[in-house]
Protein backbone atom coordinates (compact mmCIF):
# COMPACT_ATOMS: atom_id res chain seq x y z
CA UNK A 1 0.00 0.00 0.00
CA UNK A 2 1.12 3.15 -0.81
CA UNK A 3 0.02 6.33 1.69
CA UNK A 4 0.96 9.50 0.75
CA UNK A 5 2.15 12.37 3.13
CA UNK A 6 1.33 16.32 2.61
CA UNK A 7 2.87 18.77 4.84
CA UNK A 8 1.54 22.72 4.05
CA UNK A 9 2.35 25.59 6.04
CA UNK A 10 0.29 27.46 8.50
CA UNK A 11 0.94 30.39 10.12
CA UNK A 12 2.69 29.17 12.85
CA UNK A 13 3.20 25.64 12.59
CA UNK A 14 3.66 22.73 9.39
CA UNK A 15 0.42 20.87 9.21
CA UNK A 16 0.96 17.16 7.92
CA UNK A 17 -1.38 14.68 6.61
CA UNK A 18 -1.91 11.22 5.36
CA UNK A 19 -3.94 11.88 1.94
CA UNK A 20 -5.48 8.38 1.49
CA UNK A 21 -6.90 8.83 5.32
CA UNK A 22 -7.57 12.47 6.18
CA UNK A 23 -8.75 12.02 9.46
CA UNK A 24 -4.54 11.11 10.30
CA UNK A 25 -3.61 14.75 10.85
CA UNK A 26 -1.04 16.86 12.96
CA UNK A 27 1.79 19.54 13.30
CA UNK A 28 5.16 20.55 13.88
CA UNK A 29 7.47 23.18 13.95
CA UNK A 30 9.31 22.19 11.42
CA UNK A 31 9.07 20.28 8.39
CA UNK A 32 10.89 16.92 9.89
CA UNK A 33 8.94 17.21 13.22
CA UNK A 34 5.37 17.79 11.15
CA UNK A 35 6.54 14.27 8.91
CA UNK A 36 7.47 12.48 12.42
CA UNK A 37 4.41 13.51 14.15
CA UNK A 38 1.85 12.05 11.39
CA UNK A 39 3.66 8.88 11.08
CA UNK A 40 3.22 8.26 14.73
CA UNK A 41 -0.35 9.51 14.30
CA UNK A 42 -0.54 6.96 11.53
CA UNK A 43 0.71 4.04 13.55
CA UNK A 44 -1.64 5.50 16.57
CA UNK A 45 -4.26 5.41 13.90
CA UNK A 46 -3.75 1.87 12.37
CA UNK A 47 -3.38 0.46 15.60
CA UNK A 48 -6.69 1.92 17.14
CA UNK A 49 -8.86 0.95 14.29
CA UNK A 50 -6.95 -2.78 14.85
CA UNK A 51 -8.69 -2.86 17.92
CA UNK A 52 -11.73 -1.20 17.10
CA UNK A 53 -12.92 -3.36 14.32
CA UNK A 54 -13.65 -7.16 16.17
CA UNK A 55 -16.72 -8.75 15.33
CA UNK A 56 -17.93 -11.86 17.03
CA UNK A 57 -19.56 -13.06 13.88
CA UNK A 58 -16.98 -12.94 11.49
CA UNK A 59 -16.69 -15.84 8.29
CA UNK A 60 -13.46 -14.80 7.08
CA UNK A 61 -10.55 -12.38 7.55
CA UNK A 62 -7.72 -12.84 5.27
CA UNK A 63 -4.77 -10.21 4.62
CA UNK A 64 -5.18 -8.16 1.95
CA UNK A 65 -2.20 -6.41 -0.42
CA UNK A 66 -2.46 -3.23 -2.41
CA UNK A 67 0.08 -3.25 -5.51
CA UNK A 68 -0.54 -0.06 -7.56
Amino acid sequence: MKLTIVITKGEDYYVASIKEIPSVLTQGSTIEEAKENVLDALKLYLDDMQHEHVFDNTVLEEDLTIVS
